[in-house]
This record gives C-alpha cells, structure tokens and sequence, in this order.
C-alpha cells in the first residue's frame, strides 16, 4: 500500500495525506456477514455522556470479524482483500471448501488466491495468515491476533502494523513481548496468527484538517487551560496564565497525564514479567 499525496487547493489539503487503496480487491462488503452498527455518542442509557468526544460520524456496517478461527484442519482459500471502516487493519474474506464465508485480519503479505488453515497439530505450516497454538510456534516469529484465555479468540494485537514475538518458552508458558515493549506470559495452549497485521503505513497519514476527524466521529477535544474557571479546574486567570494546580488534572478534578490507575493487586500482574515503562 501506499500513501497518496493531495494537491495543495486549500491550507488544510497541502499536509494532508491517505491511503490509495491499491491493495483492495473488492468494494462492497459480503452482505452475509455485515449488521448495522448503532451509535451512542458516547451516552449510556440514562443518555448522559459517560465517554467525550465521540458523536457524528460516516454511517457504518459492522463487519463480523472471525477472531477465534474454530474451523480447525480445513484449509481457506483468500477471495478478497477489504477496507473496514471500523478498524485500521485491512480485513480478508476467506472461504472453506463447504462455501462458507468468513472475515479475518489480514496480516502483511497475503495476498489472493492463497490458503490459510488454522490447526491445533505439531506438523501444521509456519506461514503467513495460519492460526496455531503457541506451543508450536517456533521462538522468534512475529505474531498477531494472540488469545489470553483458550478458547476465547484473539484479544491484543490487532491493530494496523502491529505484531509480537515470542521470546522464549518455559514449562506450559510462552515470553510474548507485546508492541507496547510489554513482555507477558500466555499460556502455550492459546491461538495467534503469524505475521504482521496489514497496512504499516497507517501511522504515517496526515488527517490534514479537524473535519476529517470529524468523519471519523470524534468531536474536538479542548484544552482546560483555554476553559473557565466554571468549566475547568484548569480554567481561568487573567490573559496566558498556568493549570494552578500541583498537577495536571481532570475536568472533575482527578490526577492525570500519568497518573497510574491501575490496581496494585491486579489479577493479571504475574502474568507481566516486565513492564512497557
């Protein structure tokens, strides 16, 4: 994939930049395996905003993705490469020899035409787009769509260009260090799909002007500094003055901008060995 370059015809259109979806094979979605996806702006069912600045946004179809990849031994020949609109990673439409259809992440490197297979036995193919237990994924290979309990499908590493690698493996665990730097313990007996998720370049689009996030639907975020005092903690003073506070804080007066809120008996922390900081 790559990134298309737009001719400078206002101030915002000169830094902007997006995808030239060259890799795509198919426009429309498979109408079997799409549900309209309802919006909340950000409101629970009292209504009252319990998440800012979500509203607005394209109207979207939601793709019904196949993480846990439970058809086991029967191969998947790749039909189509798609865009998702609710995620940054492409998606690829997969079909068993039975004629059913199903969507999955599509890692860098798949291309048409070829076959994909998720296995629990020790002799299965250590190629791009397979799903295998970690136990028989050899240390070193950069994975993706890892589970955290069996059975469960794949819950971290899905985002566009993102992968792990396993770093070594001791008794029924694997060493997984995750993007963040994270190195974390996963059972042997959980799923992950080698190769890279698609579309790397994600990271390097330039939106170019607030509308386009607004597309997206995100709202503006304001800073508290620019607030009253009534709206803020940080808010007020007499022309470009500081927050006034000892540290930074929310709008309900919380610490924040790095303050920890994890737990410090978390259930998952023996399962950190070290820490993404």
């Amino acid at each position: 994939m790559a990134i298309k370059k737009f001719k400078p015809t206002t101030h915002s259109r000169r830094w902007m930049s997006g995808y030239d979806f060259s890799e795509l094979t198919k426009k429309e979605p498979e109408r079997s395996l799409v549900v309209p996806l309802k919006k909340s702006g950000g409101r629970n069912f009292y209504g009252r905003i319990t998440t800012r600045h979500i509203g607005g946004g394209h109207k979207r179809m939601l793709r019904i993705i196949d993480f846990k990849r439970e058809t086991l031994e029967v191969p998947a020949k790749v039909i189509a490469i798609e865009y998702d609109p609710n995620r940054t990673a492409r998606i690829a439409l997969v079909e068993y020899p039975n004629k059913e259809r199903r969507y999955i992440l599509n890692p860098e490197g798949l291309k048409t035409g070829d076959e994909v297979i998720a296995s629990d036995q020790k002799n299965a193919e250590i190629k791009i787009g397979n799903c295998l237990l970690l136990r028989y994924i050899p240390s070193g290979t950069l994975i993706h769509n890892i589970e955290l309990i069996k059975g469960k499908g794949g819950q971290i590493v899905r985002s566009a260009g993102s992968s792990a690698q396993i770093m070594a493996k001791e008794e029924k665990w694997a060493h997984v260090r995750l993007p963040s730097g994270e190195v974390r313990l996963i059972s042997l007996d959980c799923h992950a799909t080698i190769g890279q998720v698609s579309n790397i370049e994600h990271e390097a689009i330039s939106w170019g002007k607030a509308g386009r996030m607004r597309w997206r639907g995100t709202r503006p975020t304001v800073r508290g500094l620019a607030m009253n005092p009534v709206d803020h903690p940080h808010g007020g003073g007499e022309g470009k003055s500081g927050q006034g506070n000892p540290q930074p804080v929310t709008p309900w007066g919380k610490p924040t901008k790095g303050y920890k809120t994890r737990k410090k008996t978390k259930y998952s922390d023996k399962f950190i060995i070290k820490r993404r900081k």
